[in-house]
């Protein structure tokens, strides 16, 4: 499929480029970006969550009453987790949240968002940026002039680009991301994908 290619300008230029449909025409699977998305939100978690339990717990060790002949339960500890300031009974501990997931899963989740955002008319192909000097100030100029004010951007570069990165770091609806690096949540999580010129034979190769 050939998609228009749009300057810094925010204005449609002669020129065209063609798109796989191996990677941004599929018929979506919803199961495979499902666990990818999964795996993503897996992978962002520290794990690190920690409650005490009875023997971590400070407090006497004495038996609280005789075992026998009080008509009540047997206690033998103020730190039981039945009782106030006691342990946490079965609390959280660190843990790991990672699994794994086949590459080739992976690949088409990522090819399976990129064909939603086809579909939805949520992708737009712009020419590669050159900036000598981070300036956010030129960023927002390129962002209003694509119609893109208030949206939620994914700006995809062919290769790693630190003037573009820190133009846009400053703007909290704007991710800027390698064709290498990119993930499926944050092509879904976006309202409009901006694929670089640069970065679709890198994807294209990528995700083949």
């Amino acid at each position: 499929m050939e998609s228009k290619i749009y300057n810094l300008k925010g204005e449609v230029t002669s020129d065209k480029v063609t798109l796989s449909d191996d990677v941004f025409g599929i018929t979506p699977n919803d199961h495979a970006i499902y666990l990818d998305v999964r795996l993503h939100l897996a992978n962002r978690r520290q794990g690190t969550h920690k409650s005490k339990e009875r023997s971590e717990i400070s407090g006497s060790t004495r038996k609280l009453k005789k075992q026998k002949g009080t008509g009540g339960a047997r206690a033998g500890s103020v730190k039981s987790g039945t009782r106030v300031g006691g342990g946490r009974i079965f609390g959280p501990r660190p843990r790991n949240y990672e699994f794994k997931l086949n590459t080739k899963v992976r690949r088409l989740a990522r090819k399976s968002a990129f064909s939603y955002k086809v579909q939805n008319d949520a992708l737009m192909v712009l020419e590669d940026l050159n900036y000598d000097l981070p300036r956010t100030k030129d960023f927002i100029t390129l962002v209003s002039s694509l119609k893109l004010d208030n949206e939620k951007i994914l700006l995809i570069l062919g290769s790693k680009n630190d003037q573009v990165y820190l133009s846009a770091r400053n703007l909290s609806k704007v991710k800027v991301v390698t064709a290498d690096s990119v993930n499926t949540f944050d092509v879904l999580n976006a309202k409009k994908v901006v694929l670089s010129v640069s970065s679709i034979e890198k994807l294209e190769t990528i995700l083949n």
